[in-house]
């Protein structure tokens, strides 16, 4: 009985630090909130009495037949919740969401993640300007590449010091996956793809049709967590570590009486 009041304590422990991740996230651009997945631990067979002579006879035919005893619960990982945020005006020319379950794809220092924060900014290096996220990723185009940003041509022919962003929303990349909720999560809002989630394709851009996807200019997605239920499931899973920390000190107090009685 120790042991199973021990893992659930372990297990909501877990949880509740879940429900707190969500909650620190819930003003973070673009980032989907998490559950915790439970497994059972081992059951066994309890050795008693009661109607010995039917579970001795149908044990084969029935294997539940028999009683069982739980060892208790342990968190095998999270969940992701791939659901839309709120999509909120930000008048900013580099602010971007999408509507619909595309992914941004990004070059970070080389490795290809994908993400649905759309916060972008501008990189001003030697040989170009690169459309690049708010940490520095390189954001890519349907190809794959990274996506350059021209100056603006004056009408006499000279290059003026302004960047062009009027032909940008064409080139930006949109990638779907057979089953997004499979991406490995890395931080906050960037991921990798798996065997899970399958493999990336160019999201087709429109609207009408299950699968398609919206490139928004001027928005950004906001997080999907619902603060509301964060906080409902907090003051359960809250109960639960008690009452499983309760079972704890019972289980103690009954050994100590059990050891009095010995002595």
């Amino acid at each position: 009985m120790m042991n199973t009041g021990k893992s659930g304590m372990l297990t909501y422990q877990y949880d509740l630090d879940v429900i707190a991740h969500n909650v620190a996230n819930v003003g973070t651009v673009g980032y989907k909130s998490t559950k915790t997945a439970f497994r059972d631990l081992m059951f066994s067979s309890m050795d008693i009495n009661k109607n010995r002579e039917y579970v001795e006879n149908n044990r084969d035919k029935d294997p539940l037949s028999a009683e069982l005893t739980g060892r208790g619960v342990r968190p095998i990982g999270q969940d992701m919740l791939y659901t839309q945020g709120a999509v909120l005006v930000s008048e900013y020319q580099l602010d971007y969401a999408i509507e619909g379950d595309a992914l941004f794809a990004v070059d970070y220092q080389g490795d290809l993640m994908y993400t649905r924060n759309g916060t972008f900014d501008i990189s001003i290096e030697q040989d170009a300007n690169y459309l690049v996220t708010a940490d520095g990723g390189y954001v890519l185009n349907r190809n794959g590449e990274r996506i350059q940003i021209p100056y603006k041509v004056a009408e006499d022919g000279t290059v003026t010091d302004v960047v062009n962003l009027e032909e940008l929303d064409p080139q930006i990349g949109m990638f779907t996956f057979d089953n997004p909720n499979g991406l490995i999560r890395i931080d906050e809002t960037r991921y990798l793809e798996s065997d899970v989630s399958g493999t990336a394709q160019a999201a087709p851009e429109g609207e009408g049709e299950i699968g398609f996807s919206t490139l928004l200019g001027r928005y950004t997605e906001q997080s999907n967590v619902d603060l509301s239920k964060e906080m409902s499931d907090m003051i359960l899973t809250q109960r639960a570590y008690q009452f499983n920390a309760r079972i704890v000190t019972t289980a103690d107090e009954i050994e100590d009486l059990t050891n009095t009685l010995r002595n």
